[in-house]
């Protein structure tokens, strides 16, 4: 593709995110009974590819049960309040009764008591107890901390997680995590990210992960692209991170999965996330408006009680309904925010895909008018794409 020049000194590629982007029916079409949306990392099988967002506002041990139950995996956030206090239920209801100008430093308060390993270990076996597959994030500062705490408990899959996470990180200070090293004698399965490029992906991707997260700032909550200027549009992004997939795969044979983390609240949008390369999708901000959700209604980012440069902020999303009505219907809206992965599996029997990994060929164009054409009448009334 070529670049675009932005002064003589500086030219840039274009890049797409998923308002920008339409899928393309084929000439073929399928019965939604018969795709499977299934999807299989590791050892591990699940019947959606879903991940719960490692936020606090969207996944507590019992949403992580009900995840699992529902056919998705639920990331607990060992960083957060579940591992900093023995019952955090008050917070929640303060931090939804906060006035927007008070959340933010509130919040930094609440996340100043340290993290408890015990909690960290008590945690993981409620999920665990409970006979799902569990697994937790952490960031890559506090991964050796946290690392003994999490085989006392038997998790099953690890996710190393950072606004941005590279596998060379340079520091005069402190001796940095050797994700490569780390991962290649952790005794459970690992998955990393964030990342939005080629050469970043393909990076994390030699360091022995299961897994890479692809997303750098387009999440409900996240203000990294404002604070810091980063980022890439999330369609673009997914899709240059699954050409390293392959290039990996070329130099390897070994299979690493893409998992697009941010960006996404219709099923629209999931859907278009599969077809740019993604294996599975990890979802926040539509989940945390499900009646379990521990907030009822709030999301904020991993990084909005940051103690001196928050890259979040707390949002509304409402209570819309329950996980399974979110996730699997049946939807009483129509503006493709409930039974995501209904329309996951509608949009692949429509253009004749009949499993996630089929799906990725499909065509897909670039397709300014998506949005706007002829809408003029749901946008003037603010109903279905209006919103």
């Amino acid at each position: 593709m070529a670049d675009i020049e932005i002064g003589i000194f500086k030219s840039g590629r274009r890049a797409y995110g998923f308002d920008d982007i339409a899928i393309v029916p084929s000439r073929r079409t399928r019965d939604p009974e018969d795709v499977d949306i299934s999807w299989e990392i590791d050892a591990f099988r699940f019947g959606l590819p879903l991940l719960g967002a490692a936020m606090d506002g969207v996944t507590s041990p019992r949403t992580a049960v009900e995840l699992g139950r529902l056919g998705g995996l639920g990331v607990l956030n060992l960083e957060g309040l579940w591992t900093r206090y023995e019952d955090p239920s008050a917070l929640f209801e303060e931090i939804r009764e906060l006035d927007d100008d008070k959340a933010t430093p509130r919040m930094q308060q609440m996340y100043t008591e340290p993290v408890k390993a015990e909690l960290v270990t008590r945690r993981i076996r409620e999920m665990k107890d409970a006979g799902i597959t569990t697994a937790a994030s952490v960031t890559p500062q506090r991964t050796a901390e946290l690392a003994p705490a999490c085989l006392a408990a038997e998790l099953d899959l690890l996710v190393i997680q950072g606004t941005v996470v590279s596998a060379e990180h340079v520091s005069k200070s402190v001796e940095p995590l050797n994700l490569k090293r780390f991962i290649r004698e952790f005794e459970i399965p690992v998955i990393v990210g964030g990342c939005a490029s080629y050469q970043a992906g393909l990076h994390l991707m030699r360091t022995g992960a299961v897994g890479v997260l692809v997303g750098v700032g387009p999440g409900n909550a996240c203000t990294s692209r404002a604070v810091l200027g980063i980022g890439v549009p999330q369609a673009t992004a997914i899709a240059d991170v699954a050409g390293a997939r392959m290039r990996h795969l070329d130099e390897t044979g070994v299979y690493v999965h893409v998992i697009a983390d941010g960006g996404m609240s219709k099923g629209g949008d999931v859907a278009k996330a599969i077809a740019c390369g993604a294996d599975a999708v990890m979802l926040g901000s539509p989940l945390s408006s499900a009646v379990e959700a521990p907030a009822r209604g709030f999301h904020w980012g991993m990084a909005t009680f940051h103690p001196t440069l928050p890259r979040g902020t707390r949002v509304r999303t409402g209570v819309r309904g329950t996980l399974e009505e979110i996730l699997l219907g049946p939807a009483h809206e129509n503006d493709g925010r409930m039974n995501l992965f209904g329309a996951l599996r509608t949009a692949m029997a429509t253009c004749g895909y009949e499993t996630v990994k089929e799906f990725q060929k499909a065509e897909v164009m670039v397709a300014p008018a998506l949005q706007t054409e002829g809408k003029q009448l749901q946008r003037s009334q603010g109903v279905g794409m209006g919103h």
